[in-house]
């Protein structure tokens, strides 16, 4: 997204807010599309953002999605029911009948006997047969299921006449360097495909994993190129026993490198020899993976307003700033000695590589700010706002809610 659109966002929309490039991530689906083959169906796990649904269901294969919320947000996106993968290790019987009663998802995974059996149980209740079951083989985690448990259930898939154990699940994290474990993972369950096909009677016919390919945010950081990177991961399926259908979900690898955050300088100050300068946001939207007390660098554009009071360049060259937010608390720092010479209030940071998990993995309820506005871009329709400014005190008393309600 070039300077001109994001100086038209803060000028149209105010800041702090968000911009998704839907464009680019419809682009990064399609050349993931491309570069595996057929085989492999790209799925976006909407927890990295959900501002992406509509764009993801038009795009990808389908959506992991996690719990009765992220349900409704994909039935008002009008995501196809087929699209929908219902994960989530929690999941409770009324959601699970409301869903399986309206036909809304086209696959569950299960991630316990206790989940098998609820799933087994709703189907009954609600009439449905041949549901779709996706079993996760746990990574040592609270997620999942260990191998023995997997193969009591397909010993005893008679136990579930209403469900269809149709493949297998696995994810084991997120900013994975490289592809050696990868390829370990997959040889894994490689091998657990080609016991349960040997020595049980039972194949699966899907396989669904969670690459965990990692997405570089901050200077410094070896900058992976990601046409090579799919490539041998491309190697690597098509080296495998397993010739099913293949489900690859990822959520970050897709979305980090489509969104920025735009937020204003909005005082500065010198105090014991320190540049600070105080934005409009803070560290309650901008959330990168892997920042250590705003020690690094992550990608950002300085963008300086028109100000014929600002300084001639001679008198700041070399200064750096301390870029802080509107929170109440020392630790709302973004990045610390940032080279923003001649900075001034009003003029625009904007912090890239910003579209996953930023937009609802930050502390928003606190001191009661405003949460920001989100825009949406394409090259064909320009800037769209998809929500306003919000208010977050509303939130955090009783008294606006009963307002609300009509209550005393």
């Amino acid at each position: 997204m070039d300077n001109h659109i994001l100086q038209e966002a803060a000028r149209s929309y105010n800041t702090p807010c968000y911009i998704f490039d839907l464009d680019a991530f419809t682009s990064r689906i399609r050349r993931m599309e491309q570069i595996l083959g057929k085989q492999v169906n790209i799925y976006y796990a909407m927890k990295a953002n959900p501002f992406l649904t509509a764009a993801a269901a038009r795009a990808a294969g389908g959506l992991e999605v996690c719990s009765p919320g992220e349900y409704d947000i994909c039935r008002r996106a009008r995501v196809p029911a087929q699209k929908i993968v219902l994960s989530g290790v929690n999941k409770e019987e009324a959601p699970i009948r409301s869903v399986m009663a309206d036909q809304g998802a086209g696959t569950y995974t299960a991630e316990s006997l206790n989940q098998l059996s609820l799933l087994e149980t709703c189907a009954a209740k609600t009439g449905r047969t041949g549901v779709r079951v996706l079993v996760r083989l746990t990574s040592g985690n609270q997620f999942g299921m260990d191998q023995e448990d997997i193969l009591a259930a397909i010993c005893d898939r008679g136990s579930y006449p209403h469900l269809d154990l149709a493949g297998l699940q696995y994810y084991s994290g997120t900013q994975k360097k490289g592809l050696e474990k990868i390829k370990k993972e997959l040889e894994k369950l490689d091998t657990f495909l080609d016991f349960v096909r040997k020595h049980m009677d039972f194949e699966f016919r899907e396989l669904e994993y969670g690459p965990g390919f990692q997405i570089p945010y901050f200077e410094g950081q070896e900058q992976t190129d990601e046409e090579i990177l799919l490539g041998e991961f491309k190697q690597i399926l098509a080296s495998l026993n397993f010739k099913g259908a293949i489900f690859l979900e990822t959520g970050r690898f897709l979305a980090a490198p489509c969104g920025s955050y735009l937020t204003r300088v909005a005082d500065t100050k010198r105090c014991q020899g320190q540049n600070y300068c105080i934005v409009d946001g803070g560290i309650n939207h901008v959330n990168y993976y892997g920042q250590a007390m705003a020690m690094k660098v992550p990608p950002y554009r300085y963008l300086p307003r028109d100000n014929p009071a600002r300084p001639p360049a001679s008198e700041t060259s070399g200064q750096r700033w301390t870029v802080c937010g509107s929170l109440c608390t020392s630790g709302d720092i973004l990045v610390k000695n940032l080279p923003l010479e001649g900075l001034m209030t009003g003029d625009l940071l904007v912090f890239d590589r910003i579209g996953a998990y930023s937009v609802t993995e930050g502390i928003y309820l606190f001191l009661s700010r405003r949460l920001p506005a989100v825009l949406t871009y394409t090259q064909k329709q320009g800037l769209s706002l998809v929500r306003d400014a919000f208010p977050t005190d509303i939130l955090n008393d009783g008294f606006a809610i009963k307002h609300i309600k009509g209550e005393q």
